[in-house]
Formats: C-alpha cells, structure tokens, sequence
C-alpha cells in the first residue's frame, strides 16, 4: 500500500472533529500527556498531587471505549468521581484508541465509587462503558526456557532487558517443555511492558523462542460487577447509583430548618407555599452522623419543603429517579431527573447541574436538593 492510501484510510478512520475538540482541551487546561509503548499516559502522579501514592487495588479497568473517544471525556468523566493518580488509553498506530484504558486513584474506597458510579455509564446512544476493579496482575509465567537454566543467571538476564524484576522462581515437571519461571515485579504497568518486549529480546540475544504469559494469583473479588451484558435500548442514561453503604438519598429533616438571619425572598415564598411563619431562629446544632447539605441554614431545605407541600395537598410523597447524563466543562456535572408525585400528573421531568462534591454520598444529597429547588420553582413560579 502507497503512502497516498495509508493517508486515505486513516483520515478515513479518525474523526477530525473529536482530534480537534483533544488537542484544544489540552492547550485550555494545560494537562500533559505521554506516549508510551502503544498507551497514552496522564500523572503517575500528575503535576498537582497531596495525598499519598496509591497502593493496591486502587485501578479501575474501563472497557467499551468508543474508537473516537478520548481523554477530552474521558479524564473529566472519571476525575468526576476523586482525584486521578494516572489515566492510560491504550492506542492504535491510527490514532484511534483500542477501546480500553485504566485509571489509577488514591484508595480503594475511591475504586468503589467509580465501579457503581460508572459502570454502565453511557457516553454516545447505545454504548455503555464497562467499568471494573483491575486485578493488577503483577506475575508472568516465561515458558520453554533450556532444562539447565539457572534461577540466578536468569535473575540477571531479565533484570537486564527490562524494568520492575522483583525476584523469580523456576518450576519443571510433567507437561511442562524445559523450564518455566515465575516472574514478580514491582507493578502491573512493569509487568505489561516487559510482556511486550521479552519474546523479542530472548529471540534476538540467545536465538530461541520462549512463551510468555500472565500468571494468575489473585482470586476474583466480590465487588467485581457481573461480565458485561446486553442492554436494552433506553432514551434514559443508567441511573447514578449511589456507593455500596449507601442506598437511598439522605432523609429529610423531619422539619423545616430555621434561619439564622432575616429570610430572604425565596425563603419567604417557600414558607408561604407550605403555610409555616419565615420567623429567624438560631440553627439546630450540626449532626455528624448524617449528610448537612450546604444549603441548610441559609434556606429551607428544599426536600423537605417540598414534602410539607405534598402532605398539605393530600398527595404522595415524592420519588426522585435521577440519572448522571455527563460531566461538562469546568467539572460541573449535569443530572437529568424525573419526579414523580403520586396524585400529580405528568411527572416533573429536567436537569440540574451541580459541581461534584467531597463524596459520590455528597454528590448525590446535593443533586436531589436541586432537583426539589427546580420543582419547587415551577410550582410556585418562583
């Protein structure tokens, strides 16, 4: 094939649009990327980092990647949820990426925000993103190594052609062609490396092949998701699942919360619409057991304002169905949601936009607390 074609067929398979919309992100929010053995890396750490380095089970593997997708959405997406030690798309020579990438975060409870939060995640109409815990495999298993191979001399060699050789161990026996070793380093990122330049680099120096290939020791962890299945199609994006130890929004204060200062003209239409005096009282001490949002002693809690109003009208309480849609430029994120009110039709349907806050648990208090405020300002027309 000429040059002529090669140009042709990639100009075929890149979507200029979505280059453009990369590099432009690049230049606006300085972020630095690194191209690396047929990956894409950003951090390890990045160029702002105060928590401690990441240990085990802190990377997630995200799979379903649309080809033309990058980390324009990709980044902000997933640092959505904490902060990113490193993020690596995988990439083809045509620049297309291979339609999976890893993001590495400060903890394990991070991981478990980022698994419920965002498996299933939709980013284009019927494409669903697969994200699970990685099981960061740190051993190899190099087969059909000579019978006479020595466990030091192999140290050795290995240590000489790539990076992370912790220590290794020799095993033969039946079934087994020669020697096989067990190779341990220091990461699964050495680990992925030296698995794409070690068949090459024994072929080159000693002229014989060997076999090279993941070495399983870890078992499957309960909070992995099921494989990937089929879904349905829907108009709706996945609901946002709230962490594990939390399934249900934060309960609404029995009553409304008082004001510590004069009400202002919102608050005074809000306690106009559910018949209670806008009287300043000194606000009730703050609980650290449960969920405060920042709203609460400058107005009324919305959630439960807008329950009094249902109570005093007869109707049914409440339901909120809200759905993560995506996350917008500078780190808001945009919920869509449907209220229901048993006795009120049609249901109350919209999107709110809020920045993402200290939790997924906060995240989620504050997206129905902006929910109720709209609603509650289109019944009142406010």
């Amino acid at each position: 094939m000429n040059t002529e074609s090669m140009e042709s067929n990639q100009m075929q398979v890149l979507n200029s649009g979505r280059v453009q919309a990369l590099e432009a992100w690049l230049i606006e929010t300085d972020t630095k990327l690194a191209q690396v053995n047929g990956q894409r890396k950003y951090g390890g750490p990045p160029a702002v980092w105060d928590l401690p380095p990441p240990g085990a089970r802190c990377e997630v593997f995200i799979s379903q990647i649309p080809r033309d997708t990058y980390e324009d959405v990709l980044i902000p997406l997933f640092g959505s949820v904490g902060p990113l030690w490193e993020f690596r798309l995988m990439m083809n020579f045509s620049g297309q990426n291979r339609g999976f990438a890893y993001a590495k975060y400060s903890s394990p409870d991070v991981v478990s925000d980022a698994v419920h939060l965002l498996n299933g995640h939709r980013l284009e109409a019927g494409l669903r993103l697969s994200v699970r815990r990685s099981t960061e495999k740190s051993h190899l298993c190099i087969g059909e190594l000579p019978a006479n191979t020595q466990p030091d001399q192999l140290l050795q060699v290995l240590r000489g052609m790539a990076d992370g050789v912790e220590r290794i161990s020799l095993k033969a026996g039946p079934g087994i062609v020669g020697v096989s070793a067990i190779v341990v380093f220091s990461s699964h990122y050495a680990a992925s490396m030296a698995k794409k330049v070690l068949v090459e680099a024994f072929r080159n120096k000693f002229q014989f092949n060997i076999s090279i290939k993941w070495q399983s020791t870890m078992k499957s962890t309960t909070d992995e998701p099921p494989p990937p299945h089929k879904f349905s199609k829907s108009l709706l994006p996945i609901p946002l699942k709230p962490p594990r130890h939390v399934l249900t929004p934060p309960r609404p204060p029995p009553r409304l919360a008082r004001l510590a200062r004069p009400p202002s003209r919102d608050a005074i239409e809000y306690c106009k619409a559910v018949g209670k005096p806008a009287v300043p009282q000194p606000p009730p001490p703050p609980s650290s057991s449960s969920y405060v949002s920042p709203l609460e002693g400058h107005l009324p809690c919305p959630m439960a304002v807008l329950c009094e109003l249902c109570e005093a009208k007869g109707v049914g309480k409440p339901h909120y169905n809200i759905m993560l849609s995506h996350v917008v430029p500078k780190g808001f994120m945009l919920f869509f949601y449907e209220l229901s009110v048993p006795g009120i039709t049609p249901d109350f349907k919209g999107l709110v936009k809020i920045l993402p806050g200290p939790s997924a648990y906060a995240t989620l208090g504050e997206a129905h607390q902006a929910v109720a405020l709209q609603v509650l300002r289109r019944i009142c027309n406010i």
